[in-house]
């Protein structure tokens, strides 16, 4: 990420409160250290990806963002994606603290399998960081995120303003979640559900169906928002957790003619998620920096991988089950609509080649995007 949207402060990260990586068929990347200024008595650090299906994101932004990172600071870093497999990402974590790992990096699949990776490290004197995700009673020592509540404020206010927007009569909005086991899909309903509950209770908006998708799954998404939409042909609105949750409620909308008629929400600014913007068939979306979350996992695990103490997490995010208080670096999300796409594109997330591809040109165009 170059200047752009987040250059609001050089660690504008801080605040106070809450593929395999690319490489070969094994799902491993390994920094060799050899570049940089780190020292040679430096640790090696772990990381573990989740899978490389729910987001764009866990199978080349992350990976490619990390690996840098360490590798400019000299630091030998194993980057592994778990494939959405409970058993490899165990399998994984098993062969990392084995191989004397002084840093072990997560983005769990579940509380359970991460909560069991973490005291595992724990046990083997290894330090440990959340990342993206907190690990609900895991005990890590550091998490690295976003304020994931501030993010599903973000899309509880879009959706309520393209609503308002439409003019209509009481719409029945239907309420697509994130994981159940992901604890972010719980904090980013908390922050929608802050929004959309008061137009409910006034019955400004109505609301209707309610349904989490197992896994972040985009096909089962599509599964379970076309049955909502046969059970209730009123659906005016969706709050869809991320773009391809999104996307696969854009696909039935399409099917029954109602794309563009029916706001439907996003969030990670993914390619298809800004094209869907453009063409007038998703509402909004949120920006999260990856760059700087992944540099500020980076600088973390750096540290500690050199024996020093941490200076940057300075906020704190209470884990719900256990009441501990886990050190935290949060960083601020962005509400993006076809007003502001181009602001992704000049930060560097995406490039203009991949999103304006020849169907989606001339929306391009008209959204000011040069």
């Amino acid at each position: 990420m170059r200047k752009g949207l987040f250059a609001l402060a050089a660690v504008g990260l801080l605040a106070t409160g809450s593929m395999a990586a690319c490489g070969d068929d094994s799902g491993s990347d390994s920094g060799s250290g050899s570049s940089g200024g780190g020292s040679a008595a430096a640790g090696k650090v772990g990381v573990i990806l989740p899978d490389t299906k729910s987001s764009q994101r866990w199978g080349t932004d992350d990976p490619k963002f990390l690996k840098a990172a360490f590798d400019e600071a000299g630091v030998q870093v194993d980057i592994q994606n778990a494939q959405g497999d409970k058993n490899q990402f165990q399998t994984i974590a098993d062969g990392m603290i084995s191989s004397g790992v002084k840093v072990l990096m997560i983005v769990n699949l579940d509380s359970g399998t991460g909560k069991a990776v973490l005291e595992k490290a724990k046990k083997a004197g290894i330090a440990t960081i959340d990342y993206d995700r907190l690990t609900l009673s895991g005990g890590a020592d550091y998490y690295v995120s976003f304020d994931n509540v501030k993010v599903g404020e973000l899309q509880g206010e879009g959706l309520i303003n393209c609503l308002t927007e439409k003019k209509y009569t009481k719409p029945v909005v239907a309420e697509l979640n994130g994981a159940p086991t992901d604890n972010n899909a719980t904090l980013f309903k908390q922050g929608y559900d802050s929004k959309l509950k008061p137009k409910y209770d006034d019955g400004t908006f109505t609301k209707g169906p309610d349904q989490s998708v197992p896994d972040w799954d985009n096909a089962q998404a599509g599964t379970i928002f076309e049955q909502m939409l046969t059970g209730n042909k009123n659906i005016k609105g969706v709050l869809a957790a991320n773009d391809g949750l999104g996307n696969a409620a854009i696909q039935v909308l399409k099917k029954n003619k109602l794309n563009g008629q029916v706001p439907v929400t996003g969030q990670d600014a993914t390619v298809q998620g800004l094209q869907n913007i453009l063409a007038g068939d998703q509402c909004m979306t949120v920006y999260k920096a990856i760059k700087k979350e992944a540099d500020a996992a980076s600088k973390l695990a750096i540290a500690l991988a050199k024996n020093e103490k941490p200076t940057t997490a300075t906020g704190t995010t209470k884990d719900p089950e256990s009441g501990k208080d886990v050190p935290s670096v949060l960083l601020d999300p962005q509400s993006i609509t076809k007003e502001n796409v181009k602001d992704v594109i000049a930060d560097g997330f995406v490039t203009k080649d991949a999103v304006c591809t020849a169907d989606f040109a001339k929306f391009c165009t008209e959204a000011g995007i040069s």
